[in-house]
């Protein structure tokens, strides 16, 4: 680790450090949401969008919206002026371009130049894909009723596809955990720094930092905790999952080419455009767990349950890059490059494993190494966490829909009427009702493989020796 990396925090306050990674790389007080609440309306020149959005929900329900988003016409970006208007427009853009896909009983390949053509430009000024991440759905959408956005009670999703409760609690849970967990990253940026630090180090104060982001965490994961409040399980892998499915790995969902995005004309004064493979939105696209794992100096290899295979003797192939390096790239620009400089200055874990390692540990030191051993386990206990959850909201309805739909087979009826990511979760590569579906996030991963994995290496990141 180098002791001079984090020189922009030397001998600064927990407040002179966070009013920093606030001007630098847009970490504010509540973490990775803004410091205020989204905007919530666009200039009077995008008042075409604002009607739609307004209406998505009675849209998808009368099965209108993909007619509405055709008569849309190509608008330009020259009017979005701030940095919030910038972000609403993705939130829209990105609504409607899922609300589009998904919104009938096959998906849509082609995107309307309408929605493709200003999402495209408001991703590349945004450094994010033209698609409905993370940041869409949860960072930048949602109002507060008060100045407390980890008060779950008081914050609700200005944007939803079924316009339910369920959907908004669903959002909303993720956005209380990211402004909990934004209360310790400065404090976790600065000890960090102070670990990188030649002798002599307080550890005192480093075991009281970790203790700190454990309670930070403990308290992220009663949050996720009460996501059963207000979000019934069938509501939502039935009504809300299917929208926030991506194109990639999404063959058996109906999109084998992915989506293509009409970019500008052609010489026959027609649209023209790439296919796009992109991740849906998931939380894996979270920037605070990140943190968390890079602070701790958490390692994840690729996705599933596989590690990473050496390239053959002789061969100099790159490694894969793991599902966690990926999804940075679903992250908004200044979050990605935040975490990077971060990392860039090693992790706790070297320090604790040093120390764990050593014969002549003192009494601080060992201190120090049993915290950061309670962090990492606090962390493996949320990834915990969100597997259950898994299971009560992806899981075992998936089972149930797979059992209703061998029973409308074996009765001679037909089993499927639209086909999304809910649908293509219950039936096999044959087209037929699978006894046990094999299931898919929104961002491609196999499921529960991944985050299982994903909970081991964490809690292997506390085994020091």
């Amino acid at each position: 680790m180098s002791p001079h990396a984090l020189s922009p925090f030397l001998g600064k306050t927990v407040d002179e450090t966070a009013t920093y990674l606030s001007t630098k790389f847009a970490v504010t007080s509540n973490g990775f949401l803004p410091k205020e609440a989204p905007l919530r309306e666009l200039p009077p020149y995008y008042a075409s969008w604002d009607a739609i959005i307004r209406r998505l929900p009675q849209l998808l329900r009368t099965g209108a919206l993909r007619e509405k988003v055709r008569e849309l016409e190509v608008l330009s970006t020259d009017e979005l002026n701030t940095e919030a208007q910038w972000r609403r427009a993705y939130v829209i853009l990105g609504f409607l371009a899922q609300a589009y896909i998904w919104g009938g009983c096959q998906p849509a390949e082609v995107l309307p130049a309408a929605i493709s053509v200003p999402f495209l430009q408001v991703s590349e000024r945004l450094e994010l894909p033209p698609v409905l991440t993370y940041a869409a759905s949860n960072l930048w959408n949602f109002t507060c009723s008060s100045d407390d956005f980890t008060d779950v009670d008081t914050v609700k999703s200005m944007q939803t596809f079924t316009g339910t409760e369920d959907e908004s609690w669903f959002f909303m849970i993720s956005v209380a955990m990211e402004a909990q967990a934004g209360r310790a990253i400065p404090a976790m940026t600065q000890a960090l720094e102070a670990a990188t630090k030649q002798s002599p180090r307080d550890y005192a104060a480093l075991a009281r930092a970790l203790d700190e982001l454990t309670a930070s965490i403990d308290k992220v994961g009663r949050l996720l905790e009460r996501m059963h409040e207000r979000c019934d399980p069938d509501v939502f892998y039935h009504r809300i999952r299917p929208f926030l499915a991506g194109s990639k790995n999404m063959e058996a969902a109906g999109l084998p080419r992915g989506v293509l995005y009409p970019e500008h004309y052609d010489d026959d004064g027609k649209w023209t455009g790439s296919w796009h493979h992109w991740r849906g939105g998931s939380n894996g696209q979270s920037s605070m767990i990140h943190f968390f794992d890079v602070v701790l100096g958490v390692e994840h290899t690729n996705e599933g349950n596989s590690r990473a295979s050496p390239p053959p003797e002789g061969h100099h192939q790159a490694a894969p890059r793991s599902y966690h390096d990926e999804v940075r790239d679903y992250m908004p620009g200044p979050h990605r490059r935040f975490l990077v400089h971060v990392s860039q200055q090693g992790s706790l874990r070297e320090l604790a494993q040093k120390l764990q390692q050593s014969a002549t540990s003192d009494e601080q030191q060992r201190i120090f190494c049993d915290a950061y051993i309670r962090a990492t386990e606090a962390l493996g206990g949320l990834r915990n966490k969100h597997i259950q959850v898994v299971t009560r909201y992806i899981i075992l309805p998936a089972r149930r829909a797979a059992r209703e739909m061998l029973e409308t087979e074996n009765e001679g009826e037909k089993a499927l009427k639209r086909q999304n990511l809910a649908t293509s979760s219950a039936v096999n590569s044959q087209g037929s009702a699978a006894e046990e579906p094999e299931l898919r996030g929104t961002g491609g991963t196999t499921l529960i493989p991944f985050l299982k994995q994903s909970r081991d290496e964490t809690f292997e990141a506390g085994y020091l020796r």
